[in-house]
C-alpha cells in the first residue's frame, strides 16, 4: 500500500522547508542501509545490538532532534543523546515483546543478542518454556540491566528541552519506557504472555506529565520499584543495583524529586471502596433531586 501510494508521500515531503527535508533524507537513507546490513546478519554481540537499535531507533532521534532545530524551538542535541533517546525506548520493546518474537510465523524474530542469552540458555527459544524459567528470568534481568545504561543521557536529554509540546512528546515514551522496565525486571510472565502497563496508570503518565519534575520522580520511583525486585542470587544484583543507583542520584541532585506513587501490578484503590463511593454519591444524588 505504502508503495502504490508513494507518490503521496512524495508531495508531502517536497512541500516541506528545505531544513526538514535535508533532516528526513539523510536519516532516511542511513536507516534503509543499516536496517538492509541487518538482513542477513544476526544480533550476535552487545555491540550488535546497540548498532541494530540504532539503525531503527537511535536514527530517529537523530531525525527528531534535527527537525526540532530546523523549526526553531531547541537547540541541536548531542547525536550521543538523541541516540540513547532512540536505544532506551527500543531496547525496552524488545525485551517485552520477547514473546511474540520468538512466536513470530513463518520464522522468529529474534533481536536478544547472542552474547547475552548464551550464557543461560542453549537457544533463545528455550526460555518460553516453563522448566526454564529460573534462567529465564535471570537473561531477562541482564537484558533490562543492559537497557538502563541509556536512562541517565534520556534525562540529560529531556532537561534541556525548551518546547513544552515537544517535551510532552520526548518524555511520555521515555517514562513508559523505564516503567516497562520496571514491570519487566524479575518478571517471568514476559515469557508466558503479554506484559504491558495498567491504562490508568498510562492514562496517569499522560495526563501528569508536564515538567522535569515529572520525569525525576518518575525515573526516581520505577527505578526504585527495580530496586525492590532485585534478588541477591542473581548473577548480575550487583550491576543493576549500581545502574539504579546512579539513576536515582541524577534524580535526587535535580532537587525535583517529589512523592507521587506508582503502583505497576494493581490499583491502590481497592474495587469495593470504589463501589462504595459511587454509591454514596448515587444514593446524595438520589436525595437532593
Amino acid at each position: 500500500m505504502l508503495m502504490d501510494k508513494f507518490r503521496h508521500v512524495s508531495t508531502a515531503f517536497l512541500e516541506l522547508g528545505e531544513g526538514y527535508q535535508k533532516a528526513i533524507e539523510e536519516v532516511t537513507r542511513r536507516m534503509g542501509a543499516g536496517m538492509a546490513k541487518f538482513i542477513c546478519k544476526e544480533v550476535e554481540t552487545v555491540d550488535d545490538y546497540d548498532e541494530y537499535c540504532h539503525y531503527v531507533a537511535g536514527l530517529v532521534g537523530y531525525g527528531l532532534s534535527r527537525l526540532f532545530y530546523a523549526a526553531g524551538t531547541e537547540d541541536l542535541a548531542l547525536d550521543s543523546l538523541s541516540n540513547s533517546m532512540g536505544l532506551f525506548l527500543q531496547k525496552t520493546n524488545i525485551i517485552r515483546d520477547y514473546l511474540e518474537d520468538i512466536n513470530e510465523i513463518p520464522k522468529s524474530r529474534m533481536f536478544w543478542p547472542r552474547e547475552i542469552w548464551s550464557k543461560y540458555a542453549d537457544k533463545l527459544e528455550d526460555f518460553k518454556y516453563e522448566e526454564n524459567s529460573k534462567k529465564a528470568v535471570q537473561c531477562l534481568n541482564n537484558m533490562v540491566t543492559d537497557a538502563l545504561i541509556h536512562a541517565e543521557e534520556c534525562l540529560q536529554y529531556m532537561s534541556a528541552l525548551k518546547d513544552p509540546a515537544i517535551f510532552r512528546f520526548c518524555a511520555i515514551p521515555q517514562i513508559m519506557a523505564i516503567g516497562t522496565c520496571a514491570l519487566c525486571y524479575n518478571n517471568v510472565h514476559v515469557f508466558r504472555g503479554v506484559v504491558k502497563m495498567r491504562r490508568g496508570l498510562t492514562a496517569r503518565i499522560i495526563d501528569e506529565t508536564n515538567s522535569m519534575t515529572d520525569v525525576y520522580t518518575a525515573f526516581y520511583e520505577f527505578s526504585s520499584l527495580i530496586e525492590s525486585k532485585i534478588d541477591d542470587s542473581d548473577p548480575n544484583a550487583a550491576l543493576t543495583q549500581r545502574r539504579v543507583d546512579s539513576i536515582k542520584q541524577t534524580c535526587k541532585s535535580s532537587g525535583l524529586v517529589k512523592q507521587r506513587g506508582y503502583h505497576l501490578e494493581k490499583s491502590p484503590y481497592r474495587p469495593m471502596l470504589i463501589m462504595i463511593v459511587l454509591l454514596l454519591v448515587a444514593i446524595l444524588f438520589g436525595v437532593m433531586f
